[in-house]
């Protein structure tokens, strides 16, 4: 395979953008990655892979042609690429992949997601389709139901603490209180985490990701010709993927998403590497206990430890593995399409020293990108050059 590296991202203001069309989401995001690469023309494009749920039916099969033609890419393939909230992931995937056999030297991969323009019923459908039809969304289970029963059955196996769910959401309110695309740009104290209402036992309001309208995009290169565009590249040097069962009543356990594991055994595989090499991390926290289990699926601790893991600090930004320098899904925001490339925004950022929750010299990066309650996954890994 050629060595594929990014050159450049962008990502657009995320939150309530009532009235901001899909394009014009996108447009903000293009123009930020087009901006960093003086000498990069739109006509040295040659493909787009845009993640999208189409979240509430809006452009509903063709949000490709959209997407390119807000951004003057008329006339290149362009494929819309849904896999609920691990679709620009799985973008980035294809772009890779693309690059990486030869077919194309500079594709874009992205996502772009309104979630705000509808009404609650029509969002509460609309999460409903990620996961199992028959048996949990027509039987009246939601998303913060499955990752509760998740949560209480951790804290069973476990020992985890209400509070361990709390501080991952006092740390990432941190991170984005810094951050000025963020949705959530404001700290919380961790009696406020612990105490908010209820949404769905153990999980409160503070445990779960806001609704978010958003847009990311990258700019992938073949390596080889890289330097012609920045002296900063960014190296992919490993991704994998995996899928599991839709339903949680069919898996193996629900205090792990296997679909995780394969992947980042992949990535690691790929890349060479192992968990204990990296030094910074983006992971799927759509609820606190999507970042506690991410830590034990990766690797980055024994099973059953990533509880301690948040309460002993080891995720900070002077931690072990700062994870989610951004303020994650949980405060930056979770547009779903646009959640995988923006968790690649924010490591090509960190590994280039730009980033405002920097981490000293930090070289290597991984994201985790998950969509549904686990039934898809795919985790990348960067590398600076």
């Amino acid at each position: 395979m050629r060595r594929v590296g990014i050159i450049a991202a962008g990502e657009s203001k995320f939150g309530a953008r009532v009235g901001m069309e899909y394009e014009e989401l996108f447009v903000e995001a293009f123009l930020e990655a087009m901006g960093q690469v003086d000498n990069l023309e739109s006509k040295d494009i040659q493909e787009a892979f845009v993640g999208s749920l189409a979240f509430g039916g809006s452009q509903l099969g063709n949000m490709s042609a959209l997407v390119v033609d807000s951004v003057n890419l008329i006339g290149i393939p362009a494929s819309r690429v849904e896999n609920a909230c691990g679709s620009s992931g799985y973008a980035l995937r294809y772009a890779i992949m693309s690059i990486a056999s030869g077919i194309n030297d500079i594709v874009i991969a992205g996502g772009v997601e309104k979630m705000q323009d509808i009404s609650k019923a029509t969002r509460l459908y609309w999460f409903g389709v990620a996961g199992d039809i028959k048996w949990e969304r027509l039987s009246g289970m939601t998303f913060p139901g499955n990752y509760a029963l998740m949560a209480t059955r951790h804290m069973k196996e476990f020992g985890t603490k209400k509070e361990a769910l709390s501080s991952v959401a006092v740390k990432n309110h941190d991170f984005a209180s810094r951050n000025p695309k963020a949705q959530f740009q404001r700290k919380i104290t961790l009696e406020q985490a612990m105490n908010a209402p209820i949404v769905a036992y153990p999980l409160n309001i503070y445990d779960c990701c806001p609704i978010t309208d958003g847009a990311s995009c990258v700019i992938l290169c073949d390596l080889e010709i890289a330097k012609k565009y920045t002296d900063t590249p960014i190296e992919i040097v490993g991704f994998g993927a995996g899928t599991d069962h839709l339903a949680l009543y069919q898996r193996e356990s629900i205090t792990r998403i296997d679909a995780a594991v394969k992947a980042s055994k992949m990535a690691f595989k790929m890349a060479n590497l192992q968990p204990k090499d990296i030094e910074v991390a983006e992971v799927h926290d759509c609820f606190t206990i999507a970042e506690i289990l991410a830590y034990e699926d990766i690797g980055f601790c024994k099973k059953g430890d990533g509880g301690k893991m948040i309460l002993d600090g080891e995720t900070t930004i002077h931690g072990r593995i700062p994870v989610n320098t951004g303020g994650g899904l949980k405060a930056k925001g979770h547009p779903i399409g646009a959640t995988g490339t923006a968790q690649i925004y924010e490591i090509f950022k960190q590994l280039r020293g730009e980033h405002e929750n920097q981490v000293h010299d930090a070289t290597i990066g991984l994201t985790h990108n998950v969509g549904g309650t686990g039934s898809a996954c795919t985790v990348t890994i960067l590398r600076r050059v």
